[in-house]
């Protein structure tokens, strides 16, 4: 393995959380998902809470290979650029958000634009991470993630903001940035629909310390340079710390996807650890990786790939294409969770065609 290149690994796991933010975002029914492929309600956590956080956590391991080439300094350019790419990412978000409620309600209802989505999070975290990963001394990078998590419990556990409400700090401060009318409204226990975004604002806060986690494994894979035995143990060590933190910490501060709390931090980037390093020795060591090129055809391009199947599925529901398949073509084959899920994997196969003619081509899409 030659940690200096281009990680295969790294890619496959990108490609793995793509496909599977592609699978649990487009099943052929809501009222027909397994279990294991529905977000928790409020605390606990589901494979499928593992997809973003995951991405997420790639996200900083990506970006330690990416800044090295500015020595790790801030400087003018560096930025510019990484200040550059924040903003269209951000903007790429938004604009799926406004192609959605254009195509479903015109423009006469502007006041419906939610601001905040998953690529705005991923924007936001990848800009305040990558300038902290150029200002900050890379020797207290997990002092000051850990500080960032110490920070943001307590203060979701001083506001009382653990729990679903209006009165969430979380929700509050996105109400007061943008308004109820913009933001994403979630469902309470007893059915009440309130203004709650999974991806607000303030909540970020954990998502900076996520990517800082990932930033201090790829640090620890350039650091061990040729020593596989090294990067492997390493990797598993610490990816076991945080994943026993965080559990053991649960008990003060509740495992939560919604609010992003800093258990939930913790957990899944020790799980993600030690699933980046499982893949590193099958594949980047041992070299066995022919049984991952339909996920790493994703992982190379993997926002446009989530883009461009974002943008499908609206169209596809706007048409009525996706109802019809689901309904006439695997229901009646399958049933309804059986059918409900191959619509997820048809879906999911749909849009691994262009990015695997992108990857034969050696096209890289970025922004």
């Amino acid at each position: 393995m030659k940690p200096s290149g281009r990680l295969v690994s790294l890619d496959v796991m990108r490609g793995i959380t793509i496909a599977g933010m592609i699978m649990v975002n487009n099943p052929g029914s809501w009222r027909y998902v397994y279990a294991p492929l529905r977000h928790a309600q409020w605390d606990g956590l589901t494979p499928t809470d593992l997809v973003f956080p995951f991405f997420m956590f790639i996200m900083g391991v990506s970006m330690y290979f990416s800044l090295r080439k500015y020595a790790f300094t801030l400087s003018k350019e560096s930025v510019f650029k990484i200040l550059k790419r924040t903003l269209l990412i951000f903007l790429v978000g938004l604009g799926l958000n406004l192609f959605g409620l254009v195509l479903n309600q015109g423009f006469s209802h502007m006041e419906n634009l939610r601001i905040l989505g998953v690529m705005q999070r991923l924007a936001l975290a990848y800009g305040i991470g990558s300038l902290l990963g150029l200002a900050v001394n890379h020797k207290y990078i997990l002092h000051l993630a850990g500080g960032i998590l110490v920070f943001y419990g307590a203060l979701l556990g001083f506001t009382d903001s653990t729990i679903l409400s209006e009165n969430n700090i979380v929700a509050v401060v996105d109400k007061f940035l943008f308004g109820t009318s913009h933001m994403y409204k979630d469902t309470m226990a007893d059915g009440t629909r309130i203004a709650f975004d999974p991806e607000g604002f303030l909540s970020t806060i954990g998502s900076v310390a996520h990517v800082l986690l990932g930033f201090y494994v790829g640090k620890i894979i350039v650091d061990c340079k040729k020593d596989n035995e090294l990067i492997i143990r390493n990797i598993f060590i610490i990816g076991t710390l945080f994943l026993f933190a965080g559990c053991l910490l649960s008990y003060g501060c509740p495992i939560n996807k919604k609010i992003w709390s800093s258990t939930f931090v913790l957990t899944t980037s020790g799980l993600a650890s030690l699933f980046l390093g499982i893949l590193i020795w099958i594949i980047d060591i041992n070299g066995k990786k022919k049984w991952s090129l339909f996920f790493e055809s994703f992982g190379i391009n993997p926002l446009y790939l989530y883009v461009q199947a974002a943008l499908l599925a609206t169209l596809f529901s706007k048409i009525g294409l996706s109802a019809f398949l689901y309904a006439d073509v695997f229901r009646p084959l399958l049933g309804d969770y059986g059918g409900s899920l191959a619509w997820a994997l048809f879906f999911v196969g749909a849009n691994w065609i262009p990015g695997y003619f992108l990857y034969k081509k050696q096209i890289y899409i970025k922004l």
